[in-house]
């Protein structure tokens, strides 16, 4: 075989190599951009949208914002009713068949153990509790869990003719004691009450049945999850 023949194989060994070379990054690069996430949301009527519409409650309005934004992502799978406290919210998980794990949890409960009178010391040790099952299901990814505080019910016409500085002053309890268990367990925290109180002077910010969130509320939850998952996902 004379040298320029070899040189011809060579050439078109390179060639076969970079062809099937290009081909595998090609094919590596749509398996990313088809890469799907997903989001598990736990919680009451604030989770699952008492009084919106489905598209209107903050985790399908987060999993739309962070599609426009270019991340892909299934539908959000809530686990939650209204009326829900800690206990019922775990009964709900013992019961449910859940995925191998999840990309993402969030977890929003309290409001009515508060509503009901039970006590700031019960719930702490059941929202420990949750929060350490929700941490599994996130493949003990901390940095994927998101403890939202919870509303304050005070502001809004429900509460007329009830004593509204002390629905307020019992919130902020409850919201010391997850805000305390987030920090223990290193998940993210988004403080939402502050802007539920603004119900109190904006209606807008209220559904129809006068006591939870509009679909705008929701949406500024939403704004919130959406962005902190955004800087887990560059």
């Amino acid at each position: 075989m004379n040298i320029i023949k070899k040189i011809k194989l060579v050439v078109t060994g390179l060639l076969i190599v970079l062809i099937f070379t290009n081909a595998n990054s090609k094919k590596r690069l749509n398996n990313m951009s088809n890469l799907s996430f997903s989001i598990l949301t736990l919680g009451d009527s604030y989770t699952i949208g008492e009084s919106v519409l489905p598209q209107g409650d903050f985790p399908n309005q987060t999993v739309k914002l962070l599609k426009k934004d270019g991340y892909e992502f299934d539908p959000p799978e809530i686990i939650a009713k209204t009326g829900w406290t800690t206990d019922e919210l775990q009964t709900a998980i013992n019961e449910h068949t859940f995925l191998p794990k999840y990309d993402f949890v969030t977890l929003l409960i309290g409001v009515n153990n508060q509503y009901r009178g039970r006590t700031v010391e019960n719930y702490k040790v059941e929202f420990e509790i949750l929060l350490k099952q929700v941490i599994q299901l996130a493949e003990n990814n901390t940095n994927h869990v998101i403890v939202l505080s919870v509303p304050d019910w005070g502001s809004t016409p429900f509460a007329e003719g009830r004593d509204r500085k002390q629905i307020t002053k019992e919130i902020d309890e409850y919201n010391a004691v997850n805000k305390m268990i987030a920090d223990k367990f290193k998940v993210h925290y988004i403080n939402i009450t502050p802007g539920t109180r603004e119900a109190a002077n904006d209606n807008s910010l209220l559904a129809a049945d006068g006591l939870h969130p509009s679909a705008k509320e929701y949406q500024r939850w939403a704004d919130q999850v959406s962005a902190f998952i955004k800087t887990q996902l560059q």
